[in-house]
């Protein structure tokens, strides 16, 4: 396993335990059973944390995209709910981190080919 991968890796784990943090002990909802928000709030990251467990090369994609929707959310409840800024904000961070993880390797190629020198002419 590459280092992106790793990163990758690093970050889903992650975000599956800030979604459980978040919505079970530091901040659970008032009306709502927060054992279930708190796993209504991972099902989306879920497929790529088993994807992770069982090492398989496309759990950074997958959870690449479940990153997506955790930094429209992240983002959203910073301007929504001030009291959990925090917490969005590192929501929001640990998804740019698994997106750019995930994408590292496709990144470095192409910035890399656009650096060759230029043929001979």
């Amino acid at each position: 396993m590459n280092l992106s991968r790793r990163y990758a890796a690093l970050g889903i784990v992650a975000l599956l335990a800030l979604q459980w943090l978040w919505h079970a002990w530091l901040l659970p909802p008032e009306r709502v059973d927060a054992r279930v928000v708190a796993f209504l709030f991972s099902l989306p990251i879920l497929p790529a944390a088993i994807l992770v467990v069982l090492r398989h090369r496309q759990a950074g994609y997958w959870g690449g995209i479940a990153a997506l929707l955790y930094f429209c959310h992240g983002i959203s409840e910073t301007w929504a709910q001030p009291s959990s800024w925090p917490l969005a904000l590192t929501e929001t961070g640990l998804s740019l981190w698994i997106i750019l993880a995930a994408n590292w390797s496709g990144l470095r190629a192409k910035l890399g080919k656009s650096k060759a020198a230029p043929p001979n002419v």
